[in-house]
């Protein structure tokens, strides 16, 4: 029996959000990004509990990146998490360090392109019009200072688009709309395991630096933090599309 706090919070915000943003209608074709990690595992279950509701289909893409020794454990992980759902889901292996050498490219930038590229190939092959990715209100935090530091204008303070295109396809993002905690509290509901991925816990990337030590230092003083910089990224937004 699901608690009902759940119930009335998270899964009743992310229904809502979905609906909002019309995410999902009756015989779409839906490609989830699943790495295994928590937010991915949480996105590809919650839209499998959509998905029998609302009569679309899903299917899912697992990216390789090839940068840790145990990448190939966690695309097994994917793949059989995948099936347990009753969803295909498409492997693909790529060459990160070789891009990022030839293209002289950082890691991060070299890693993306290839996921990307990889999301458009799997889309393609199951014929999906939308691409759902599990980026979070604390994504949208980092993205948002990330951009701040680095210099940026408007539009770069409009954190993390809810939706945006990728070539004939369409960008979903319906877990912006909270937060890592709550993540972790919608995978202990259901019971869901994942594979952690250590790059996260590495204070290596300047994304990873204000993860890890700015943001939490600045929610001591205030909490509701990423909820107003969500308010904040979403109001920009509109102000721009004017």
């Amino acid at each position: 029996m699901k608690d009902p706090k759940f119930q009335a919070t998270i899964w009743q915000t992310l229904v809502k959000f979905a609906k909002e943003n019309k995410f999902f209608k009756p015989k779409d074709k839906i490609l989830v990004g699943l790495s295994g990690g928590a937010d991915s595992v949480a996105l590809l279950h919650f839209i499998c509990q959509l998905a029998k509701k609302q009569q679309f289909f899903v299917y899912a893409c697992h990216v390789d990146h090839q940068l840790r020794p145990n990448s190939k454990e966690d695309a097994s992980f994917a793949k059989e998490y995948a099936k347990s759902l009753g969803v295909d889901c498409f492997v693909k292996k790529v060459n990160v360090k070789a891009l990022a050498k030839k293209e002289k490219k950082s890691t991060e930038h070299a890693a993306r392109t290839l996921r990307y590229k990889a999301f458009e190939e799997a889309a393609k092959k199951f014929n999906c019009s939308k691409i759902a990715l599990a980026h979070h209100a604390d994504d949208n935090a980092e993205t948002f200072f990330l951009n701040l530091l680095r210099g940026t204008k408007a539009k770069g303070l409009c954190g993390i688009p809810v939706m945006r295109s990728l070539g004939k396809r369409q960008i979903i993002r319906p877990f912006l709309c909270i937060t890592r905690e709550q993540i972790k509290t919608y995978l202990k509901q259901y019971n869901l395991k994942n594979v952690e991925d250590q790059t996260n816990q590495e204070d290596i990337y300047l994304r990873n630096w204000l993860r890890l030590k700015i943001i939490p230092l600045m929610l001591e003083k205030q909490p509701l933090l990423k909820q107003h910089i969500l308010s904040i990224t979403k109001e920009l937004s509109k102000q721009i599309r004017k």
